[in-house]
Order: C-alpha cells, then sequence, then structure tokens
C-alpha cells in the first residue's frame, strides 16, 4: 500500500527529512487535500492550488519560521497553513472560531505578516530584511511572495523602488498567472507577457534596472527547477527578484479552465471538479448585479456615465457595462487610490462617474477621498459593494468602517439603501446632477425582492437627499435603522408581541440626517434604539447623539452596531449574533424595552 507523506508532515521540519525525489508525491498529496477540503467547506481554490509546488519548494529550502516567509494578500497561502502545523484543524477553514482564510500572526509563528489585502508583502517583507540587518543578522532571509496582480499596484512599486537602493537580503517571487480574482490588465501585464514569450530584449529588463538580481521566468509547477533556483539564490546577497510562470487551478481541470469562477466556487464535486449549483430560483438578486443592470442600463440612456473599478469587475457586475459598453468602463487593476483621482478627473470634464469599490478597499485611497474628491466638492459616485459584515472573509474584509470614516468628511453624502428599490432609485437620482460626492453603501449577497427585475428594475424615482422615513408607527420606543440590516428590524417587529409600541424609521441619509424628522422622533418617543451594520464608535448611532447633544434632548439613547474590536471570520448570522444585530437578539431587546 501506498504510504500517504502528507500525513506525517505536522511542520517544514518533517518536510525537510523527505529526499527531492519524493516532493512530487507531496505536491500531489497537498493539491489533493485542499480540493478535498475546499469542495466540502468551500473557501479560495485556484490560487493555493497554484502554488503548491512553490510553497513546497519554499518550506523546504528555506529555514522557516527563522526564515521569513510573506504572502501576498493570503488567497494562497491554504498549502502553507496545512504544511505549518494546521492540517489536523484546516477543516475549520474560515470557520467561527476555527483557521482563519488569511495568514495571520496570531494564528502561527509561521504567518510573519497579516495580510487579506494586496501589495504588501515587498514592503513589509523589506521592513524585517532591514530590521534583521540592524540587529546584525545578515544570514536571515526574507521572502515576498507576490502575484502578478498585485505587483501592478502603486505600494509594490514602493516597495521595489526602496528595496533597490538597499543591501536587504530581501527575495521577491513574482508568481506569474496572469489573474488576480479576474485577469490581470495593464501595461505590466503586457511587459511580463513579452518577458514571457521572449519577446523583451534582457537589457529592458526593468526590474534589473532596479537594481535586483534578476532570475527567470521558470516554470513554477518544475519542483526540482524551483529548488535548485532557490538555493542558489540563498547564497546571494541583497534584493532579488525570481520570475515564476504558474497556472492558476493546476490540477484540477475545471479551475484550470475556468479560473475566474474556481477562484472561489463554492462547494464543488471533488472528484470531478462539478460546482454543485444551488437553486436561485425565487431568490431576491445579490446587490452586486442590482449595481451591475442599473448602471449598464442608466450608461445606455446617458453618454457621460463612466463606470470604473480596481480589479473587481465581477465582483461588483461592472462586468455587465464592461461588456456591453467597454470605451465606458474600466478595470484599473488593484489600484484604489489611482481609481479614485481617476474618476475625479474625468468628473471635472463633464462625465457622471461611478466609481465601485468594496468598503474595506476604499481604506486604501482615503486621502483620495479626501483631497481629490471632497475637498474639490466633485460629485463621484462612490458605490460602495461589501459594506457591512461579509462573512468568512474576516477582518481584513468586513466594511465596518465606511460610516465613521466617511461621515467626518465634508460635502459627502451617505446613502444606505433598505433594499434593491432603493439603491437603483439612488443610483438614477445621483446621475440626474447632485452637489457633492455620494457613498452608496450596499452589503454582499442577496436583496430581499425576489421579483425585482421583473416588477421594478427601470421603474426609477427620484430620491429626495436627506429624507428618512417611516416605516412603521409605535407609542413608546422609536428605532432608527441605516441601510439593510433594517430588514432586521423589520423580521423582528413582526415576532414581537409589543410590536405596536415600537415606531420603525427608515435612515438611507446617514449624511445628511434629516434633522426635522429627528426633532419629532426626540419630541415623540422617550426610547430610542438605532441599529447599523457600521462601528458604533463615529458611526450612525453616533450621529444621532450628536443631534441630541447638539439640541439638548434628554431621551434614553441604545446605540446597536458593530462594536470597537476586530470582528473575525463565520457566517454573516453568526457574527451578526456576536454584535446582537441579528433577528433574535433584537426580538428579546423589543420585548424587554417595553417592560
Amino acid at each position: 500500500m501506498k504510504s500517504n507523506l502528507l500525513s506525517n508532515i505536522y511542520n517544514p521540519s518533517d518536510l525537510r527529512l523527505l529526499s527531492e525525489e519524493q516532493l512530487p508525491e507531496v505536491a500531489q498529496e497537498l493539491r489533493q487535500f485542499i480540493i478535498d477540503i475546499v469542495s466540502l467547506k468551500e473557501g479560495h481554490l485556484g490560487a493555493s492550488l497554484g502554488v503548491v509546488e512553490l510553497t513546497i519548494a519554499l518550506h523546504y529550502v528555506f529555514n522557516t519560521p527563522e526564515d521569513l516567509l510573506v504572502w501576498d494578500v493570503g488567497h494562497q497561502a491554504y498549502g502553507h497553513k496545512i504544511l505549518t502545523e494546521r492540517r489536523e484543524n484546516f477543516h475549520t477553514n474560515r470557520q467561527l472560531g476555527g483557521v482563519s482564510g488569511f495568514p495571520k500572526r496570531s494564528e502561527s509563528v509561521y504567518d510573519t505578516f497579516g495580510v487579506g489585502h494586496s501589495s504588501t508583502s515587498i514592503s513589509a517583507a523589506l521592513g524585517m530584511a532591514i530590521a534583521s540587518n540592524l540587529k546584525g543578522n545578515f544570514d536571515k532571509q526574507h521572502i515576498a511572495v507576490i502575484g502578478d496582480a498585485s505587483i501592478a499596484s502603486g505600494m509594490a512599486f514602493e516597495g521595489l523602488n526602496h528595496a533597490g537602493v538597499t543591501d536587504a537580503n530581501l527575495l521577491v517571487i513574482l508568481n506569474d498567472n496572469a489573474i488576480g480574482i479576474d485577469p490581470s490588465v495593464g501595461a505590466l501585464k503586457k511587459y511580463l507577457t513579452a518577458v514571457k514569450e521572449g519577446k523583451n530584449p534582457k537589457k529592458n529588463n526593468m526590474i534589473k534596472s532596479l537594481n535586483f538580481d534578476y532570475s527567470g521566468p521558470i516554470d513554477g509547477h518544475d519542483l526540482p527547477a524551483l529548488i535548485k533556483e532557490l538555493n542558489r539564490l540563498k547564497e546571494i546577497k541583497g534584493p532579488k527578484f525570481l520570475h515564476i510562470v504558474t497556472t492558476k487551478g493546476k490540477g484540477l481541470q475545471q479551475a484550470e479552465e475556468n479560473q475566474v469562477k474556481y477562484h472561489a466556487p463554492g462547494k464543488f464535486d471533488a472528484a470531478t471538479g462539478e460546482i454543485h449549483l444551488k437553486s436561485e430560483e425565487n431568490l431576491p438578486p445579490k446587490f452586486q448585479d442590482v449595481f451591475g443592470l442599473t448602471i449598464l442600463d442608466l450608461a445606455k440612456k446617458n453618454e457621460k456615465i463612466i463606470g470604473i473599478t480596481p480589479a473587481m469587475p465581477s465582483g461588483s457586475s461592472l462586468k455587465f457595462m464592461m461588456d456591453e459598453i467597454p470605451e465606458r468602463a474600466f478595470d484599473v487593476g488593484i489600484a484604489e487610490q489611482h481609481a479614485v483621482t481617476l474618476a475625479a478627473g474625468m468628473a471635472t470634464q463633464g462625465m457622471i462617474v461611478y466609481c465601485n469599490i468594496y468598503s474595506t478597499f476604499l481604506q486604501r485611497a482615503y486621502d483620495q477621498v479626501i483631497h481629490d474628491v471632497a475637498l474639490q466638492n466633485i460629485p463621484i459616485i462612490f458605490c460602495l459593494d461589501r459594506a457591512g459584515l461579509v462573512g468568512e472573509d474576516g477582518a481584513t474584509h468586513h466594511g465596518v468602517f465606511d460610516i465613521a470614516y466617511l461621515r467626518a468628511i465634508p460635502n459627502m453624502i451617505i446613502y444606505a439603501p433598505i433594499n434593491e428599490i432603493a439603491l437603483q432609485n439612488i443610483l438614477y437620482t445621483a446621475q440626474l446632477g447632485l452637489d457633492h460626492p455620494i457613498s452608496i453603501r450596499y452589503p454582499r449577497g442577496r436583496g430581499v425582492l425576489p421579483n425585482w427585475e421583473v416588477e421594478n428594475f427601470g421603474q426609477y424615482e427620484n430620491v429626495k437627499i436627506g429624507q428618512a422615513n417611516c416605516l412603521k408607527k409605535g407609542t413608546k420606543t422609536a428605532v432608527l435603522s441605516t441601510g439593510t440590516i433594517g430588514n432586521n428590524v423589520i423580521e423582528a417587529l413582526h415576532k414581537c408581541s409589543n410590536s405596536e409600541e415600537i415606531a420603525h424609521y427608515d435612515f438611507p441619509f446617514i449624511k445628511p440626517l434629516d434633522n426635522n424628522t429627528l426633532s419629532s422622533i426626540f419630541s415623540d418617543f422617550e426610547n430610542i434604539i438605532t441599529i447599523e451594520d457600521g462601528t458604533i464608535n463615529g458611526g450612525f448611532g453616533s450621529a444621532v447623539l450628536e443631534f441630541a447633544a447638539t439640541n439638548n434632548f434628554k431621551n434614553n439613547i441604545k446605540i446597536l452596531g458593530i462594536p470597537d474590536t476586530f470582528i473575525e471570520h463565520g457566517t454573516v448570522n453568526q457574527l451578526q449574533q456576536l454584535c446582537r444585530i441579528d433577528v433574535k437578539n433584537l426580538v428579546n431587546l423589543f420585548s424587554n424595552d417595553s417592560k
């Protein structure tokens, strides 16, 4: 019977006991292990399959964890986690209380730097290398693994630019597979393609011109070649750059052939690769599709409309517009800062620009939002997908800070639709002409209206800026919600025996607040409860408290939302329970509030 090598590998020390000839078998077993677990538990698949050989070679050649290995983004680190003392509990990946889907320093000494957003690896590893030099340790190795999509980001260039004038013992490995989540774009991608095809003269090598010792491109699935080259590079001091070519999804035919779909495919058959299709019959639409279909419809009618996304055409559903009106829809790569200022430049010339960025990624362009947009009062339409709790991607991806950080910016309108109709209507209203920039925040996942596309799509109504809505009257307590978390309130009130005592107001505009409605609420109700899926500190509830203090109201006010801690990974419902903003907790709160 054939032995299972992987089952005897607890950490890289065990891996290094094997002969080089045994490593291809380890690669095969590791690849199958990832497929077996992810097929049942879900997660990021293609990226980790693509770096199986590289992962093994790195831990075989280098003395991890003493040598420091940094993975960029971390989608590709499943093999790394399995080889570094987490194989036995890897089945808990991305589950509440289980293994994180990304490298995380508090989880393992082998995870040298926490990641989740792209293009940080070179700067982090360079910082580590400079620190080692300052401590007199010139033998420690520092390795950054970065993809061709991530290296096109400005931060990666900043790291390369600095590293090239140091004597830091840094090895940058470019994992070149021509795809991030969607296919890579831009001039750098074309340059790398020319290098791979041997069409770029060696004297034109841009990496060498930055003072790196460049080698490659080599086959990233050829274990002997990888090990030989890594051993050679280990003996060279100073900044080094290894260009490897890999196939995302390697080893699973469907994942190789459909790399976008198999980035994170959900549950699938481990033997055949066939994705288990969930019935979408009678389900509400995804909010991203409400955005994508609406902007396409509006753009067909208004030739000034532009769509921009930084590397998320599929995830944002801007791809609908990119397919039909490609000259007015732009994927600018992983470059949030550029996306925002590009949008501002276009808008100065009379274009109506919808800049779609995940809430968690807009954090990376905060200065541009303030300096290039709000300060100049340029009416960009920011569409913040994945606002609120996003679930299994965890702390690096939750979009819970946007209300607080945007609310502080002068000129910024902030809007959170309660459902699909509200989202399409604000998208329509925004292109009619606004006096200020607007941020429209909406969650990952589905809405609440199964028949939206049939009954409501394209039936636009103008939204009055700054207006709140009374959804339900009451006698004793007023609940003020903003955004889709209001649907939890609606459901909870249906289950409350004392619902007649509780009024419910929807505040889609967090800025400007509807002060007239707030004045009426504070005059009519003794108890006020605010609820949001953003941070309690500085959020919608804080805005209501500020209003109360300014106007000398003394009502009882309770603020519900995300507490002052980083929320880890789990299902959205589990995380809402932790934050006490799920339906069950709201029912208990509303029922007890009347006593």
